[in-house]
């Protein structure tokens, strides 16, 4: 029996929600419109560059959450960059050839 099987590319895509948000996400996206909307509902008769500062949380969540090509999305990207330059993670270079083994001997 042949236990090789390929797994395929759009695997963990299957996993997000519309094939592009997380729940998150989707939380971020929804405070950045509630507050867009509330604003565009409280200020009566706003001049253009009202209509500007009261769309930016709706254009600021929408750019956290839009997706990158090699990352899910920018909120992602920002929090892999600040877990990264404060150390909260540690991060380890080991090539693309280089075997996955300590030898105590060869250091």
């Amino acid at each position: 029996m042949n236990n090789n099987y390929l797994v395929p590319a759009n695997s963990k895509k299957s996993k997000l929600i519309l094939g592009f948000f997380t729940v998150p996400d989707l939380i971020v996206c929804g405070i950045g419109g509630g507050l867009t909307l509330m604003l565009l509902v409280i200020i009566r008769d706003p001049a253009t560059w009202q209509l500007v500062l009261m769309s930016l949380p709706l254009l600021t969540a929408a750019t956290l959450v839009f997706p990158l090509a090699n990352y899910h999305n920018v909120r992602q990207l920002l929090i892999n960059i600040f877990n990264f330059a404060f150390g909260r993670k540690k991060y380890y270079w080991r090539g693309w050839c280089v075997k996955y083994y300590y030898d105590p001997n060869n250091k």
